[in-house]
């Protein structure tokens, strides 16, 4: 087992145990196995373990903004658990895993329900102005538009990888869309933290790829 793999299971023990309120319950190792398993899938290019690593970290920066940080950490481990890019309902499904995996973890069922709508959540990106851990989540999972661009050509390059069964110009026409639809939002950062520190930065990340892919 790598080092950071071990790092990450270590992370999901803590914040298993704090969101089922102690130390009672199943062995918390078989689910973080299942999940980092999950995560590892060959498909994966850019959804992979570094993502989920690089989220939680994120979600550290950002957990004072939320009301039940170790909910949005778990719903991070969700959030992709379930990745084919060829299919639409990932989200539906990774968060129909969590509903399964978490009582049986011992985790109480709101903290489970708190989860699996946070994980539904990511589809859209979109949360509702008081839902202070739907906008650590989001802003975590969106904060790589803000990476140095370097990291952020990487980022895209990777998404082309994952979706390499997709021709040329209709990826490029898809992503187009995508980066437009983005950039039409009045935020894309919903977080004190995201909106100061991220929103510049990835604006321009966006403008740049949307260039590059239609010019």
């Amino acid at each position: 087992m790598t080092d950071s793999a071990q790092s990450l299971r270590i992370r999901w023990q803590e914040a298993l145990v704090a969101a089922r309120g102690g130390d009672g319950g199943p062995d918390p190792s078989p689910y973080a196995d299942n999940l980092l398993e999950r995560w590892a899938e060959p498909q994966r290019r850019y959804h992979t373990i570094a993502h989920l690593a690089a989220v939680l970290g994120h979600i550290d920066t950002l957990a004072g903004h939320a009301a039940d940080a170790d909910a949005v950490r778990l719903a991070a481990w969700f959030h992709d658990a379930v990745y084919r890019p060829d299919r639409s309902e990932n989200e539906e499904r990774s968060a129909v895993l969590a509903e399964r995996a978490l009582p049986e973890a011992g985790v109480p069922a709101a903290t489970t329900a708190e989860v699996a709508r946070l994980v539904r959540l990511t589809v859209t990106h979109d949360p509702a102005a008081s839902d202070t851990n739907g906008e650590a989540l989001c802003d975590a999972d969106l904060a790589i538009l803000a990476a140095p661009p370097k990291e952020y050509a990487q980022y895209a390059a990777r998404v082309r990888e994952e979706y390499g069964f997709v021709p040329d110009e209709a990826f490029r026409e898809g992503r187009a869309a995508v980066l437009r639809q983005l950039l039409e939002l009045p935020r894309l950062f919903r977080t004190p933290h995201g909106a100061a520190e991220w929103e510049t930065r990835a604006r321009h990340n966006l403008a740049t790829e949307l260039e590059l892919l239609t010019h």
